[in-house]
């Protein structure tokens, strides 16, 4: 079973879940990796999982997403559309603020990241290369609820349809590595035909959430931190800390300063 890793590498990958608008779970998991030492080697993320964990990969701290986020009500990163037959809303105003906050580009993180998408044939996939703001926005564009995202001149949609987690896909593309996993409690889509027994898991409540409102957000992100502090303690994952010049931006991705 993958997971188990080199014993001289400390880090992990980490896989994200699905999870009907689960961004505050999401940033409690990763607010306690980053509390406790977890050293991160990669990141999968898939939809909600995928926003969150390309913003924190960008540097964002977990507070910053989850305060980021629940600024506005779900509804208003979305529209509606003149083409209903293609998906009822269009994430057109979600694209255009995660554009502000991420890289042009995957290669422009610090480590490697893929978002969880689904083609038109209903395969699971990992995007890791090219557009990153439309691959993110593109795993979190439900089918017929959402418009297909155009990446690399594929129209995708969220992968959670057909996989929540990833597992082989991500181990398809990284191998055999140690990893570390957040499930959130299934709304919608298909669990991962992996099994994940013996496996660091941290598994968290449905989100609560509404288009209207993301609810407690503060509540949200001390639980999942909680559920994954116990998770991390017992599997022994922490310890580590960043060196000089990792430290997190509370703005999430800066493009270098030009010539002075």
């Amino acid at each position: 079973m993958s997971g188990e890793g080199n014993a001289a590498d400390p880090g992990v990958d980490l896989l994200l879940s699905s999870g009907f608008l689960a961004f505050a779970r999401h940033a409690g998991v990763l607010a306690a990796i980053d509390a406790q030492g977890v050293a991160v080697n990669a990141v999968v993320g898939t939809s909600s999982g995928a926003l969150v964990g390309a913003l924190w990969s960008a540097g964002m701290t977990p507070e910053a997403i989850g305060a980021a986020l629940a600024e506005h009500p779900p509804w208003r990163f979305l529209r509606p559309t003149w083409t209903p037959w293609r998906g009822l809303l269009s994430l057109s105003p979600l694209l255009a603020w995660v554009r502000d906050r991420l890289p042009e580009r995957f290669d422009q993180l610090p480590r490697p990241f893929a978002a969880g998408v689904v083609g038109m044939d209903g395969v699971p996939r990992l995007l890791t290369e090219g557009d990153l703001p439309s691959a993110v926005v593109a795993s979190c564009a439900i089918p017929w609820l959402f418009q297909p995202i155009t990446a690399g001149g594929v129209a995708w949609q969220d992968g959670g349809v057909a996989d929540r987690l990833m597992f082989a896909p991500w181990e398809a593309w990284r191998g055999r590595r140690r990893v570390l996993v957040h499930l959130v409690k299934r709304t919608g889509g298909v669990d991962s035909p992996v099994p994940l027994d013996g496996l660091p898991v941290v598994r968290t409540p449905r989100s609560g959430a509404s288009f209207f409102s993301l609810g407690d957000v503060a509540g949200s992100i001390a639980l999942a931190r909680s559920l994954a502090e116990a998770v991390i303690a017992e599997h022994a994952l922490g310890g580590f800390r960043p060196g000089e010049g990792e430290e997190r931006a509370a703005g999430g991705f800066r493009p270098p300063a030009g010539p002075s």
